[in-house]
């Protein structure tokens, strides 16, 4: 058992999951009336798509699958991704506290005409459309993405770095058909995700480089 603890002590960091999920309810509970409306002129002239409902609960499987994948392979690169994430997701709570925000723009769905529009009907009825800049699902999925991009050991799977651009374009794409964000909420989260790639990764390649010349010097 003490070795079983010892070899996935880096688990400790998901912790911060429970942190993001009492902060992240709390919003939700709270921020319901006077709040900023998140509205491009684009917004107006994307169309509302039920069957985008797929990809964006997929988000769930696909942020999870990532993590899983790199606790179990490489400690490095799990740490890496999770600080990534949860300094994203922190911005955004932080964000949303002080700037209450939220969109008016969710049409009605009849939850009779199909299995996506009765998923989405739910999606509506269970998540709220306020608390929405910058997106979560953007950004967590273009941070996972990145993640399998840069991995050593997925570097060779083609199919994988290509399956995964794909799920990360679609959750993307999800989030306006559905109507659940704005345009600008996903730019904000790219923005974001790209930073905070930098600054994360950035730190890891030079903090590698100064080994390697240390190494080389003797």
């Amino acid at each position: 058992m003490k070795q079983l603890f010892l070899k996935y002590r880096h688990a400790w960091i998901l912790a911060y999951s429970l942190i993001y999920l009492v902060w992240f309810g709390y919003l939700e509970k709270t921020v319901k009336t006077n709040y900023h409306v998140m509205h491009v002129a684009l917004d107006d002239y994307i169309p509302f798509c039920e069957y985008f409902v797929v990809p964006y609960f997929l988000w769930f499987a696909y942020v999870a699958v990532g993590i899983g994948y790199f606790f179990f392979t490489s400690r490095e690169e799990y740490y890496q991704l999770c600080i990534c994430l949860f300094t994203g997701m922190t911005i955004s709570l932080i964000i949303c506290t002080f700037f209450h925000n939220g969109t008016n723009f969710r049409p009605q769905v009849d939850p009779q005409q199909n299995i996506f529009s009765a998923l989405v009907y739910w999606l509506y009825q269970t998540d709220t459309c306020t608390n929405v800049f910058p997106s979560i699902h953007v950004y967590n999925s273009i941070c996972v993405h990145m993640a399998v991009r840069r991995s050593q050991s997925l570097r060779k799977h083609r199919w994988i770095q290509r399956g995964s651009f794909f799920l990360m374009l679609s959750i993307c794409l999800a989030t306006v058909f559905l109507k659940q964000h704005s345009v600008i909420d996903g730019v904000g989260a790219a923005i974001m995700a790209y930073a905070l790639y930098y600054v994360v990764y950035g730190y890891s390649e030079q903090r590698a480089e100064k080994k390697a010349a240390q190494k080389a010097l003797g």
